[in-house]
C-alpha cells in the first residue's frame, strides 16, 4: 500500500457562495422558471425542493426535479414541460459565476500548500458544477464532496494528511463545527459572501472565525507566512488516517457530468 505524503498545509475550500456565486445561479433558475413555465408548476417544484433540502440537509436541484416528475407523471403537458429544466441546470455556464479572482486565489494558495475543494452536495449536479466552473482542474482534481462535510473530517484527513488545515467557507456554522473537532489543527476563514454570510440568523449564533474577509479575492493578498506559522504551531495526528493514494479522490462523477449512469 502506498501512503499519501503529508503536506505542511492543506487549504480546504468550499464552493457555493465561497468560490462560486450560487445565489446568482439560483436567481437565474428562478427567472428561467418564471419566464418559461406556469406559476403553479414552478411553485410546485420549489415546494418539493425545500422539502427535499430539509430531508437531506443539502440542496439537490436534480433530485427535486426527479420527485417533481414522479408527482406529475399523470399531469398535463405544461407540468411535463418543466422537466426541460434539467437541460438548463446541466448546461448552465457556471464559469461565468465564479467570483472575481477566485481562480487567482486557488493559484496563490497552491504556491503555499495543497488546495482541495471540500463541498456538500449530491453525486451528479455538484460535481458537474465544480467541473463546468473550472474549479475541478484548478485544484488538480482534488475534490471531495460529501453529504455533510463537517461530519467527515476523519475521511478528509485520510485523503489529505497535513500538519495544518485551513478551511475557507461562507457558513459560520460549518466553520464552528469543524473548529470544535479539529481545534488547533485548523484555521478557519470566514468569507462574507452570500445570504448565509450576511443574514444575522446565520452569523450571530456562532463565534467568530479565526480570520474573516469580505470577498474571496481578498485571500490572494493575505501574507502566506500566516499559514506557515499556523502549521509550525500545530501538528495534526493523521498517521492512523492515511489511506491508499489511489483513493485520494472520493468524487468521480464529474467526468461524466450530467450522466446518472
Amino acid at each position: 500500500m502506498t501512503a499519501v505524503a503529508a503536506s505542511d498545509v492543506v487549504f480546504l475550500i468550499d464552493v457555493d457562495n465561497t468560490l462560486l456565486d450560487n445565489d446568482r445561479i439560483v436567481a437565474d433558475l428562478q427567472h428561467y422558471l418564471e419566464g418559461n413555465f406556469d406559476r403553479a408548476s414552478a411553485e410546485r417544484y420549489w415546494s418539493i425542493f425545500e422539502a427535499l433540502r430539509t430531508e437531506l440537509g443539502y440542496a439537490d436541484y436534480l433530485g427535486a426535479l426527479q420527485r417533481y416528475r414522479i408527482d406529475v407523471d399523470a399531469g398535463g403537458p405544461e407540468e411535463q414541460r418543466l422537466l426541460l429544466m434539467s437541460s438548463f441546470l446541466v448546461d448552465y455556464p457556471f464559469a461565468k459565476r465564479l467570483y472575481p479572482r477566485a481562480l487567482k486565489v486557488i493559484e496563490h494558495l497552491g504556491q503555499h500548500g495543497l488546495t482541495v475543494i471540500l463541498s456538500d452536495g449530491d453525486v451528479v449536479f455538484q460535481p458537474c458544477k465544480v467541473q463546468r466552473s473550472g474549479l475541478w482542474d484548478a485544484v488538480g482534481a482534488r475534490v471531495l464532496i460529501f453529504i455533510h462535510k463537517e461530519q467527515m473530517l476523519d475521511a478528509v484527513q485520510r485523503h489529505y494528511p497535513a500538519r495544518h488545515y485551513v478551511m475557507v467557507d461562507d457558513k459560520l456554522r460549518i466553520l464552528t463545527s469543524m473548529k470544535k473537532s479539529m481545534q488547533k489543527c485548523l484555521t478557519t476563514v470566514f468569507v462574507r459572501q452570500g445570504h448565509y454570510a450576511v443574514g444575522s440568523a446565520h452569523t450571530t449564533s456562532y463565534p467568530a472565525a479565526d480570520f474573516a474577509i469580505e470577498r474571496i479575492g481578498d485571500l490572494a493578498d493575505v501574507d502566506p507566512q500566516r499559514w506557515q506559522r499556523a502549521a509550525r504551531r500545530s501538528e495534526c495526528d493523521t498517521g492512523e488516517k492515511v489511506m491508499n493514494a489511489n483513493t485520494a479522490n472520493c468524487t468521480t462523477s464529474a467526468r461524466d457530468c450530467g450522466s446518472t449512469t
